[in-house]
């Protein structure tokens, strides 16, 4: 019969992995000839308020294959400084001896990252980094997104609050959901989508939720007839504004599934899809429905305070990328930028 190891066992069997794998990529990273990127974000663990940095490589190795390698899930005590984030990303730089192999840093779009980055580069030798540490600052571009697309959220704020309060009382229990599901019958509705309460701070399981919402959206009506408890009933303006973000958000959901891969590069991608939604969110701004002409301007001025110049590696990756060459600017520029065009190539 199979017997269950111990605790101290399994701890102890645990760290030995970790020591073998920690070996294993110290030799990979020290072998490969060519600059690492790294990745970080911030995590907090809700039920005992700590948070804990995540420090993530990438690079492309001697065979030309594309590797990803977490080499830090780290404790950070309070306050989560600049000061103190940059002591721990430098710990991590310093341990795993990639002071003079780091290409650029990606960090999420707050105040403290952008202080962190050039007490990182004053820890640095500027001779360690391209261009003197210019290129070092890389914005994550997914979260840069977010940022804009929740701009555009806060202006129908109201209606999507009506739909999560819909799809939560729904989902809220077995009860309520067989009692939906019955309902969903009646009224011959055919899918197998359920409905998905969002996650407010990700704007993509927002626009999940939506999608699914709007395929029931006759059964709402009905059940407040058979509910009395249920009152955030959507509003048939409400829907109108659904269906409008379910068509024109695809847009940003592809660009955030794409920059979001990890199994293939991205940085080629970057200035075509970015250009997509710049024209997108521009054509919007002609919509006959006016909350969709002042979402287009609240996401145009977004994009622009992070995007009005766009960053020297990615356009470069993108134009030495034979698909697009230098066709891309030339192509999307003018639409996008108009009278302003010459002033915006030479930004780029």
């Amino acid at each position: 019969m199979f017997k269950i190891p111990t605790r101290n066992t399994t701890k102890s069997d645990i760290v030995k992995m970790y020591e073998y794998e920690r070996v294993k990529t110290l030799d990979l990273l020290k072998r490969n000839k060519g600059r690492i990127a790294i990745t970080t974000d911030m995590w907090t663990c809700n039920n005992q308020r700590k948070g804990f940095m995540a420090i993530t490589t990438h690079f492309v190795d001697n065979e030309w294959a594309l590797q990803s390698r977490i080499i830090r899930f780290a404790h950070v005590q309070c306050p989560y400084t600049s000061v103190v984030l940059a002591d721990a990303m430098m710990d991590c730089i310093l341990d795993w001896h990639l002071e003079k192999k780091v290409s650029a840093l990606t960090v999420d779009n707050c105040s403290t990252n952008n202080a962190m980055i050039p007490i990182i580069l004053d820890k640095l030798s500027r001779d360690s980094t391209l261009l003197n540490g210019e290129m070092f600052h890389m914005r994550c571009s997914t979260h840069i997104l977010n940022l804009v697309v929740k701009e555009g959220l806060d202006v129908i704020n109201d209606s999507i609050d009506r739909i999560r309060g819909s799809v939560s009382y729904w989902t809220g229990s077995p009860k309520r959901e067989e009692k939906f599901l019955e309902t969903v019958r009646e009224l011959e509705i055919v899918s197998t989508k359920k409905l998905a309460l969002d996650c407010k701070t990700r704007w993509n399981s927002t626009f999940l939720m939506i999608r699914s919402a709007l395929i029931y959206k006759t059964v709402f009506p009905r059940l407040r007839q058979r509910d009395s408890q249920f009152k955030c009933v959507p509003t048939e303006n409400d829907w109108v504004f659904a269906k409008e973000i379910s068509d024109r958000f695809e847009v940003f959901f592809v660009a955030t599934e794409q920059f979001s891969g990890t199994k293939y590069p991205t940085a080629n991608n970057y200035l075509p899809i970015l250009c997509d939604i710049r024209y997108a969110i521009s054509q919007w701004g002609t919509s006959t429905v006016e909350e969709i002409r002042l979402m287009a301007l609240a996401m145009a001025q977004k994009f622009d305070s992070y995007w009005n110049e766009f960053h020297g590696l990615m356009v470069v990756a993108t134009i030495v990328d034979p698909r697009f060459k230098m066709k891309i600017i030339d192509c999307y520029f003018p639409i996008i930028y108009g009278d302003r065009v010459s002033g915006e190539i030479k930004k780029a």
